[in-house]
């Protein structure tokens, strides 16, 4: 069967937009042609920073043909009727087409379309400009002379060229010469911009491959990737040193590079008085080079790892050289950033209020940059009021939360207080990825607690499923507080997340307070601090894809699980000990009992069946129910006792009991029996049933 090979070449492409490209390039050019009736064995799609390329094989030469019966209208039906359908069927006589009989219906007129298949090349040709005219890029442009024209082609940076060829292994291809915007399909691509930028001819995906590698592209983004990486950490090696690895610059370097060659320059040991976190970042965002440290050490050397797309003719001496020139110059910003950040604000006169409204030290830097936020009053969110106000809240919500954590409550406080400072320092308004760390470092330099600089840094955290979870005391106390407060704020206004809209990262932040509650055992009353039964449920949402994430079966979290339930670790620890009980046969078996129960006591309740406010022991005549209703009585006393002690294992341990006389008693006892005393009794006792399961969870909502 015959294969396809598609590029299309074009001025460099943005290396966050590859992958997703060449990914929607395959989507979109396989889905039409399945539509248009082709099949193929296999697709894999390619990219580099010029080009999008989609190798097709198995591609079947032509669709099938096609037969269709389109059923008509009655054969006495009115003439608007039949001219309507024989348009519709593309007849032009009433003569072509069929009449059939219906014993009820009578007879009809029938239509049969024969649709003829068509060729490969012919529905390639056909689907392809579409595609390309329609293509989602996040962002696109027009250019050139053509692009003063309505409905010019857009694209994410000029098209250039496009290859289209057909054919089998052992035979010449063809090329399918579709057209846009004045641009012909051909089977004639570039190599490398400057080593290699003279024409290629080829036929094929494998030697079109091979042309280009030959012409110094590596098609490949997997394997550039993997040269980049192998050929970093040997520099490094050989220079004494050890790559430090970051994949998400990995990916975007190898979107910028055809022909990958690694390079080391270096810059003053001065700069590494700098913290590290701001060389990395420094380095990493302006020139989008690597960092490297000493082997087994975890202080960063002063030389850097920079990808070049040229093999120059000096070894890299003057890409080095040049790269090596920004970096300095970078650098010595961060430096004037982090050494500006440690000295005095110059107008600290103005400060005094915003100083004493939160018991604030204009001698320390941290401190300044506190009242200089509060001062500026700097909008956290229009309807929320200013960063201060929401630093203030933040504080009433911790004093709370410390009776709760076990937290220092004077540490907490000054945390919070300094938890939002950075946002006023130079290194955070240059990287604001750093904020948090940045005040972890400046907090530790004027002297703080330990546990208060702690959580500056990870009061944000957890900030997504991967990201660990705060442990220090104090730390959890100000995470959840500021979590909390966004929460209950954005309720407030009514700015809650819609669909797949979330643009404050609620659902992040309620995630956030879930893991912190569950995975550091904090037992927080949620209602009595949200106040706010809606959020309440935000939360149960988030709790259930925690849990679900975790293992969980939603049916087991669905039957702990109420409106009300605001002690969320609870909840997890009722799941838990539910999903041990129910795998075990003691669960499976009085699941299926007590389910029994509840269902005949539903539909006797919807029916209006008497039954009795109470179990009389009088009224009980067989040994099974007697037997069944000690039983109860046994088993809910038990169980009672061990929720209270929050022993849900113990629990469902005590209710296990009831297995066997529950079984005896839909052996051996009628429910509906004849005796209207008897039968509201006996419903009764059933109603005991669902009472003491109902104590751990609701088992009618458990699958099985």
């Amino acid at each position: 069967m015959p294969d396809l090979l598609l590029e299309l070449r074009s001025e460099e492409i943005p290396a966050r937009m590859q992958r997703k490209a060449a990914g929607d390039l395959r989507k979109l050019v396989t889905d039409a042609l399945v539509e248009a009736g082709l099949s193929y064995e296999g697709a894999r799609e390619y990219w580099t920073p010029r080009r999008l390329t989609l190798d097709i094989r198995g591609l079947s030469a032509r669709s099938a043909d096609v037969r269709e019966e389109r059923k008509g209208p009655r054969t006495d039906a009115p003439e608007k009727a039949i001219e309507g359908f024989l348009r519709g069927a593309g007849l032009s006589s009433i003569a072509e087409a069929q009449v059939q009989s219906d014993p009820k219906k009578g007879d009809f007129y029938v239509a049969v379309v024969s649709k003829p298949g068509r060729g490969a090349e012919e529905i390639v040709a056909d689907v392809m400009p579409g595609i390309i005219r329609d293509f989602p890029w996040p962002k696109s442009m027009r250019w050139g002379g053509a692009s003063a024209r309505t409905g010019a082609l857009r694209w994410v940076r000029p098209l250039q060229s496009i290859v289209c060829t057909f054919g089998t292994e052992h035979e010449e291809t063809a090329v399918i010469p579709f057209e846009i915007d004045g641009i012909t399909a051909s089977n004639i691509t570039y190599g490398h911009r400057f080593h290699a930028p003279e024409a290629i001819v080829v036929k094929r995906f494998d030697d079109y491959a091979a042309s280009l590698e030959k012409a110094f592209v590596i098609l490949d983004a997997e394997r550039r990737k993997d040269i980049i990486l192998h050929d970093a950490r040997d520099i490094a090696f050989a220079n004494g040193l050890e790559l430090v690895e970051d994949e998400g610059l990995l990916e975007e370097v190898s979107g910028l590079v055809e022909w990958p060659q690694v390079l080391i320059g270096t810059f003053e040991e001065d700069y590494l008085t700098i913290p590290s976190e701001i060389i990395r970042l420094t380095i990493k965002t302006n020139q989008k080079c690597f960092v490297t440290r000493r082997q087994g050490g975890e202080t960063l050397s002063n030389r850097f790892i920079l990808v070049s797309n040229i093999r120059s003719s000096d070894g890299g001496k003057e890409i080095v050289h040049g790269n090596g020139k920004v970096v300095r110059a970078r650098l010595s910003d961060a430096l004037h950033f982090w050494k500006r950040d440690q000295g005095d604000l110059p107008d600290l006169d103005t400060l005094g209020a915003s100083a004493a409204k939160f018991g604030l030290s204009l001698k320390k830097p941290l401190d300044q940059r506190m009242a200089k936020l509060d001062a500026l009053n700097v909008t956290f969110h229009a309807k929320l009021g200013s960063q201060g106000e929401r630093v203030q809240r933040i504080r009433t919500l911790v004093a709370e939360l410390a009776k709760i954590s076990g937290a220092d409550a004077t540490l907490a406080d000054r945390a919070a207080v300094l938890a939002k400072a950075d946002l006023r320092t130079e290194a955070v308004g240059e990287f604001p990825e750093l904020q948090g760390l940045m005040g972890r470092k400046y907090a530790a330099l004027q002297g703080e607690d330990a546990s208060v600089a702690t959580a500056i840094e990870d009061h944000y955290k957890p900030q997504g499923p991967s990201d660990r979870v705060p442990d220090d005391k104090v730390a959890i106390t100000v995470a959840l507080a500021d979590k909390l407060d966004t929460l209950i704020g954005f309720w407030a206004i009514d700015e809650k997340p819609t669909g797949s809209k979330d643009p404050f990262a609620l659902r992040r932040a309620a995630l956030g307070v879930v893991r912190i509650l569950l995975e550091r055992r904090i037992r927080l009353p949620l209602l009595a601090v949200t106040k706010d039964a809606d959020l309440l449920a935000f939360f149960h949402d988030r709790l259930k894809v925690y849990l679900r994430d975790q293992g969980a079966r939603y049916d087991l979290i669905d039957a702990v699980l109420t409106s009300e339930a605001d002690d969320l670790l609870m909840v997890a620890r009722r799941v838990e000990a539910l999903t041990a009980f129910i795998t075990s046969e003691d669960g499976k078996n009085l699941l299926a009992g007590t389910k029994r129960a509840t269902q005949l006591l539903a539909a006797e309740e919807k029916k209006g069946t008497a039954i009795a406010d109470g179990v009389s022991e009088a009224l009980l005549r067989l040994d099974a129910e007697k037997g069944m209703y000690a039983a109860i009585v046994k088993a809910s006393a038990e169980a009672s006792d061990a929720i209270a002690k929050e022993d849900f294992r113990s629990a469902m341990e005590a209710l296990s009991k009831l297995r066997a006389p529950v079984d005896r008693f839909f052996e051996e006892v009628l429910v509906n029996d004849e005796d209207a005393a008897i039968r509201a009794n006996r419903l009764a006792l059933l109603r005991l049933i669902r009472e003491a399961t109902g104590t751990v969870a609701d088992f009618s909502k458990i699958a099985g």
